[in-house]
Formats: structure tokens, sequence, C-alpha cells
């Protein structure tokens, strides 16, 4: 069985999202992610939590932990919800549409991408969870 350790637990909001950036690269440069994979990994994780944001209330909650060899980012937020069906197979605008590039982005980048529905909350949103990990080589 693989031990799992939390490296970073945050609530956040856009006035936020620099500095989550930023507390993201420090955890991965510590756990010894290289580049160019932990610049991929950052800009992912940023692109899932500013959808959060911009789609799902205007906050989330990231974790992100150390299983094994993977790095992997969990964010979860409280908005309508959705699936990984809404994420295009090509790069979004070369198949007409115009939305998903930061999903599409994400899943291209991740050695595991998942997306499932999150808690129902008290309020009775049921938001989502994207769940993204990279292999620390």
């Amino acid at each position: 069985m693989r031990t799992a350790t939390c490296l970073l637990r945050r609530r956040f909001t856009a006035r936020l999202l620099p500095q989550l950036r930023l507390l993201v690269e420090e955890c991965a440069l510590r756990e010894g992610l290289a580049e160019p994979r932990r610049g991929e990994f950052v800009l992912a994780v940023d692109e899932i939590a500013g959808n959060a944001v911009e789609h799902a209330g205007g906050s989330g909650r990231l974790v992100l932990r150390r299983i094994g060899d993977e790095l992997e980012c969990r964010i979860t937020d409280s908005g309508p919800g959705f699936s990984e069906t809404v994420i295009p197979e090509l790069l979004p605008g070369l198949d007409g549409a115009h939305h998903g590039r930061g999903l599409w982005l994400a899943r291209l980048v991740a050695d595991r991408f998942a997306v499932r529905p999150g808690d129902v909350e008290a309020s009775g949103a049921r938001g989502a969870e994207v769940t993204l990990a990279v292999r620390v080589r």
C-alpha cells in the first residue's frame, strides 16, 4: 500500500490564485518534480483552480499530496458539477469548441486524471472533484 503525505491544503478564491500557484510550485520543487514537468503540472493545477473560481461559485479547495512516486492534486468546488464528457478531444478551437481548453490541457499533462461529482453540501450544490497526478521521476 502506498502512503500519502499531505503537502498543501488550501481554500482559494480568485484573489488567492497567484499565491496558490506559487505554493504548488514550491511543493513540486521540494518533492523533486523537474522541469518541464513541474511547469506543466503547475499550469494544469492553475487551470483547474481557475475553472473552479470562474464557473463554480468563485472558490474551491485544493489538496496536494505525495502518494508513492506521484504528486496528486485534488481540487473540489461547490458549483453545478460536470463530467469528463465536456472535455474536448481535440485542442479547443480546432474542433469548433470555444471552451474546455484548461480541462483539455490538464488531462493532456496528467499521468492520471479524473473528474467525479463532489459531495452534496448543505446548500444542495454538488460540485465537482478534479484529480490530476504526475509521476515524480
